[in-house]
This record gives structure tokens, sequence and C-alpha cells, in this order.
């Protein structure tokens, strides 16, 4: 294949997988697969496609002694063809799950936080990409989602992400790098086989091609099936789902006792995917169903996954974000000043005035000898106005229908030691105006 023949077929080939698609940017390691993908898009923006905004985002991860080196690369590599060039350095947390897995999360995060509106995103794995993917989540015993391996249009972070030559070797690759005449990086953690990829890519795989030639494009072919398996999945179990799950995202735990086992399981797994958390495992889904989802009805279950944990209540299951625990603080407030709640909560503000809000919390000011706290824990009995008698603290919330893990977090105003109110929830006797005593409302505005 001559020069222009290697031109002409990577930029049609680029045209068709990127549609109609103008707002481009590439995620640039200047290697070699990225580098014949920003070329690529280059070359057909500069002959056929002057539309097509192209820029390339690279991620300096302090890994390697030559990161800096790199980054002047892809800087010099990116102003030879006038393509906008950007880098992002970030801290790569090895504990996060090992280096591989931290410094991907590490990557997603810039380039969420990084792509401008209706950018699209393009990275450049390629077919013996695919193959190491297929591998490695066959080696961790995953089902037809996880052996679906990568798609070449996703959605799955929250923007669109196209991988355009998910079904080019990187021997092909090469061929066109070298007709191009690039110049690439050649990452030394590469041949670190320590790496469970790179234990694939150096001693696994190449004895496979070896006996068996088209064995990435047999492995692409599985996980293309796989992933047409999971999509009719996803379409048939749709309207379950969809009748399972409330405006809250919380799902019924009676609505899954009516299903089989495997088919309660695929609910699961499609519910947890759909509020964003990763694919879990066999074992968690079970957890979930034994621990939480049929645990007595007053124990407060509670499954950790990831960052977030699934918890039951009033037979509905929650994935939740894992709180900072604030039952023990006290906060001294000056009602004169607006008071910052900690762990994102909003704030809290007087209205001198009562007679201007609708909303609020309405109570009397405190006396002279009063001190204003505000807590997030409540005991004993409370005195709630418009009850006859009083309730303890447990009792009164599980009444107003507040899960435990909001209970802590509502905040309650006190002079001295006496609770007053819950703004947004109830006031107690004690709050209550006698004799023509000076209110105030209270205001709790959630950030």
């Amino acid at each position: 294949m001559n020069s222009k023949t290697a031109t002409t077929f990577l930029t049609e080939h680029l045209r068709h997988k990127i549609g109609d698609a103008r707002k481009l940017c590439v995620a640039f390691s200047g290697g070699l697969d990225s580098s014949v993908l920003l070329a690529g898009l280059a070359e057909l923006r500069d002959t056929t496609l002057p539309e097509i905004e192209l820029r390339a985002l690279h991620i300096h991860h302090g890994l390697s002694q030559f990161a800096d080196d790199w980054l002047a690369h892809c800087q010099a590599f990116c102003l030879q063809r006038n393509i906008p060039f950007s880098a992002v350095k970030v801290r790569v947390d090895a504990q996060n799950g090992g280096i591989e897995a931290a410094a991907r999360t590490a990557r997603y995060q810039v380039f969420s936080d990084h792509l401008a509106e209706n950018e699209i995103l393009l990275t450049a794995q390629h077919l013996n990409d695919q193959c190491e993917t297929f591998m490695l989540a066959l080696k961790r015993g995953s089902g037809p989602a996880g052996l679906s391996a990568m798609s070449a249009d996703s959605s799955a972070h929250g923007y669109r992400l196209l991988r355009p030559l998910l079904d080019l070797t990187r021997e092909r690759l090469e061929e066109f790098a070298a007709q191009f005449q690039l110049s690439w990086i050649e990452d030394d953690s590469n041949g670190d086989a320590r790496f469970d990829r790179n234990f694939l890519r150096l001693g696994i795989l190449p004895v496979m091609y070896d006996r068996w030639p088209h064995f990435a494009h047999a492995a692409a072919r599985s996980a293309l099936l796989c992933a047409e398996q999971e999509a009719l999945l996803d379409e048939l179990l749709s309207e379950s789902l969809t009748a399972l799950t409330d405006e809250q995202g919380s799902l019924s735990v009676e609505g899954l006792k009516e299903f089989s086992a495997v088919r309660r399981s695929a609910l699961l797994r499609r519910w947890l995917a759909l509020l964003g958390e990763k694919m879990p495992s066999r074992e968690q889904l079970h957890r979930v169903w034994d621990e939480v989802a049929l645990s007595r009805e007053d124990a407060q279950a509670r499954l950790v996954l990831g960052d977030r944990v699934v918890r039951r209540f009033r037979q509905r299951l929650y994935l939740l974000p894992e709180y900072q625990p604030l039952k023990d603080q006290i906060i001294n407030w000056d009602p004169c000043e607006k008071l910052m709640l900690p762990d994102g909560l909003g704030f809290l503000e007087i209205d001198i005035d009562p007679r201007t809000q609708a909303d609020g919390c309405l109570i009397r000011q405190p006396h002279a000898d009063e001190k204003v706290t505000v807590r997030f824990q409540a005991q004993g009995s409370i005195e709630k106005v418009g009850r006859d008698r009083a309730r303890q603290a447990k009792k009164l919330w599980l009444e107003l229908g507040v899960p435990p893990w909001q209970r802590d977090r509502i905040p309650l105003i006190y002079y001295n030691d006496q609770l007053m109110a819950a703004p947004g929830w109830f006031i107690t006797r004690q709050a209550l105006t006698q004799n023509n005593e000076a209110q105030w409302r209270i205001l709790w505005s959630v950030a």
C-alpha cells in the first residue's frame, strides 16, 4: 500500500467512524495509536472536512521520569499540524485499585472535567487492545457485560466516547505510522510484565497469534456477540426496571421478589448501572439481595460498593454515597449570621420578619440566657407540635418517613439543651410563643 493509498484508506475509515461528529477532542498520549488517530483526523480536516474542530488533550501522569519529555513531544506534534493542544497534570493514587486502575480513573475524571459542551472524546484503542480487554475480563470471570469489552461508541461516562480504530490491528497502525513518517513515544512501563495487560501482551498473546493468526478478530467477534446479548437483555428488561424504580432512583424489593433469581440479578445489575455504579461481582449481587434486601425490617443493613453503599428502607433499595458522620457535631450559631452546614448540607439563616416568607420554620426567638446551637442527633422524647404526646426520636423519624441515613443529616435547632425545631420537618412545643413573644423564621437552604 503506497502512502497516498494509506492516507485515503485512513481518512475514509475515520470519516465513516465519526459520522456527523465535528467537535472532536483526541486523548493524546503521544504513543503509536493516538499519534495515528490524531494525524489521520488532521489530514481529514485539512483535505475533506474543514468544519472539523479538532484539538488534543494530553494527561501528564507523572509516573515516568520521561513524562515531561513526552509532554514536549506531544506539544510539538500538534504545533506541526496546527492542532490546539492542552495538557493536564494528575496525581495517581496507587492505593486506588493499583496503578493501572488509578491512572485510568484519573484520566476519565480529566476528560469529564475538561470536555467542552457537545465535544466528543476520541481514544485510540485498536483491535489488539480489544482482545486484551476481553482476555482480562475472562480472567476475572466476567459475564456477558464484562466480556463485551470496549464499545466503539458509548456514553457510559456522561459524555460521548468514540473509538474509531477498534477494528484495526496494531500492525496496520504501524504501517500507517511508517508511511506517514510519524514519530511516537514508547512508554517504558509497557515492558513491565508485572501489569496484567503487559503480561498478556508480551508473553501470552504473541504465542496465540502465532498459532491462530485471526485470534484477535475472533475475540473481538465474541465481545461483539456478548454486547449484542446485553443490549437485547436491556431491551427486554427495560419495562420491568422502569416499573420497579421510583423518581428517587430506589428499587422495589417486593417487586423483585416476583422474579426468578436469574432475572432478579439481571435487574439489580441494570439498576446499579443506571445509577452509574461499576459492574458488581456475582458475589456482591447475591449479598445485595441476601444481606440487604432480605434483612429484618428493623435492621439497618448496608453493603459497600466502591465509594457508595446499598441500603434499604420501607422495602426499597437505595444506592447512596458514604456520608460524613455528623451525629456528634455541635455547632454554635449566631443567628445574625448565615451558617454554612458541613458536608454539603447547605446553610441556615434567620428571617426576623416572619411575615415575608411562607416557607421555613416559625419559632420563638431565644431568651437572653439561651444559647443557640445546631446539632444532628435528637435523643429522648420529642414533643412535636400537632401530636398529643411525646414520641421517642427514632419512632418520630420513622413516623415522618425519614430514612435512617438522613436522620443524622437534618440540622436540629437547640436553645441550650432543648430541641426546638428540625427545619422543614417539625417544631416542638417548647418553640411555641407565649405572651406575644417575638418570633423568627429559620430557613434551611440545601446547596
